[in-house]
């Protein structure tokens, strides 16, 4: 890792150099020396039709620094800046159009394809040239996303950052690097600040996820990000699966000798950067991990997650409000009222009846309701069936906290991903959106279907019986 930080400031500082003699060079003042939204046009500008390396850098420079001292009205103003003044030639997209129709040859298809690229994803190249622009153009898509939803005219420019952004950011330009204790402050701060799925309380509750002899923490960076985390993941090394988070995160816990260790368990996974969103880094990064693992440890034998469904309480509320048409296998379906009660957890023989029933709700959730697409309706889920993992656990009361309680009632699933068949799985994702899932979880919907098929005959049974005795009477 010394290694790395050493180059990537060598060319952090070359480039800083190369941008301050392009801006003595030219003569230009820095961002401090105005701060308006004309500023930044007039910066804009001067990017895009400037030829030389030396005053591009350097105007891509004041353009970052600019940006850095703006206020949301200024930064709004240069979004809708982009969106105007910086779409496609419209005359000579129409000239290609009209010439592709013409003769639609491979040459007039590339120039239509030329024609019809918007002038702002020039410019976006342009900033990425100067030192920090790559985490400013990141920036700048967080604050466009708080942006989008209520100015429609700028999804274009967002369209354009998503495209520029995941070719940057595709999983051959990441590095993994293990982070342990003895890991810089500043990285260690960030993986305090950025842990989005259990919460990370203070110092020492780190230190006892990083520092004990069976935990590990692995986080991908980008080359021109060297110090900002863009994913990390917190492993557990245990034997066998576990179903139960507390029991992984418990202060009280005692770490496990070594030598018995065959599982590693994923417990937490956090994106870190707001302006990545929707920016896919691939769809193999637990197998990177996992393979990284087995350098270290080839003892290890079973690679999983012990994974939340964020979406799941909303999901089983609103069924239960529709009349749970999804559900309607279920049986028992009135025990589930006990959720409302604020304190049914806190209650272990009402946790043990309704555990069956969160269980086959949960299989439902996952493997058979879909969104308008297709795909599962659950993000988590989405994200380790794309990265070629197996369905393989259901949990009820696995994570009592308050945020497992809000997101999911408590239940937690485990996706097994086996090195042989991730590709494999990967596919049949990809391809159809199926859920591969283990014959543990067939077996929880197979009780759904069993329960119903059991009403059915009942009912079909007991609306036959007073026909027989009409039949009997006549």
């Amino acid at each position: 890792m010394t290694t790395i930080r050493q180059e990537n400031a060598f060319w952090s500082d070359l480039l800083t150099k190369i941008a301050e003699r392009g801006r003595q060079w030219l003569g230009r003042p820095t961002a401090s020396d105005a701060s308006s939204p004309a500023r930044m046009g007039e910066l804009a500008a001067s990017l895009i039709s400037t030829k030389g390396e030396a005053s591009g850098v350097a105007l891509a420079q004041s353009l970052v620094e600019q940006w850095k001292i703006m206020d949301m009205q200024a930064r709004h103003a240069w979004f809708e800046m982009l969106a105007e003044r910086f779409g496609p030639d419209k005359e000579a997209l129409a000239a290609a159009v009209t010439a592709w129709q013409a003769e639609p040859t491979p040459e007039a298809a590339q120039k239509l394809h030329e024609a019809a690229e918007p002038l702002r994803q020039e410019l976006l190249r342009r900033i990425n040239l100067a030192p920090g622009g790559t985490a400013a153009l990141v920036d700048m898509r967080e604050t466009l996303l708080g942006l989008v939803k209520s100015n429609p005219s700028l999804a274009a420019v967002d369209a354009d950052f998503v495209h520029l952004l995941a070719s940057w950011f595709n999983r051959g330009f990441l590095l993994l690097r293990p982070i342990d204790w003895t890991s810089p402050a500043d990285i260690l701060e960030k993986i305090i600040h950025y842990e989005a799925v259990h919460e990370i309380k203070d110092w020492d509750d780190l230190r006892r996820r990083l520092k004990p002899q069976d935990r590990r923490c692995f986080a991908f960076f980008h080359p021109q990000m060297p110090h900002e985390p863009l994913i990390f993941v917190e492993i557990a090394l245990t034997s066998g699966i576990p179903g139960d988070i507390g029991q992984l995160l418990s202060e009280d816990r005692a770490a496990i000798d070594l030598s018995s260790a065959d599982t590693a368990v994923f417990y937490s996974i956090s994106n870190t950067q707001v302006g990545l969103k929707g920016v896919s880094f691939g769809n193999f990064l637990i197998k990177q991990v996992v393979e990284e693992l087995l350098r270290d440890m080839p003892r290890l034998k079973t690679f999983v997650t012990l994974s939340p469904l964020p979406g799941f309480a909303s999901w089983l509320k609103t069924e239960r409000q529709d009349g749970a048409t999804a559900l309607a296998s279920l049986p028992n379906l009135d025990r589930l009222a006990a959720l409302d009660e604020k304190d049914w957890h806190e209650h272990p023989e009402t946790r043990a009846e309704i555990a069956p029933l969160l269980q086959q709700a949960a299989a439902i959730y996952l493997v058979q309701a879909k969104a308008a697409n297709g795909r599962p309706l659950d993000p988590v889920a989405r994200f380790h069936l794309g990265n070629g993992a197996r369905l393989e656990r259901i949990h009820a009361s696995a994570d009592l906290s308050p945020r497992g309680l809000r997101q999911s009632h408590g239940v937690m699933v485990n996706y097994l991903y086996d090195l042989p068949a991730i590709e494999k799985n990967h596919e049949i994702y990809a391809d159809s959106g199926d859920v591969v899932h283990s014959s543990a979880v067939r077996k929880i919907l197979a009780s759904d279907t069993s329960a119903a098929i059991a009403r059915n005959v009942q009912n079909l049974l007991g609306s036959e019986k007073p026909g027989k005795k009409r039949a009997n009477r006549r």
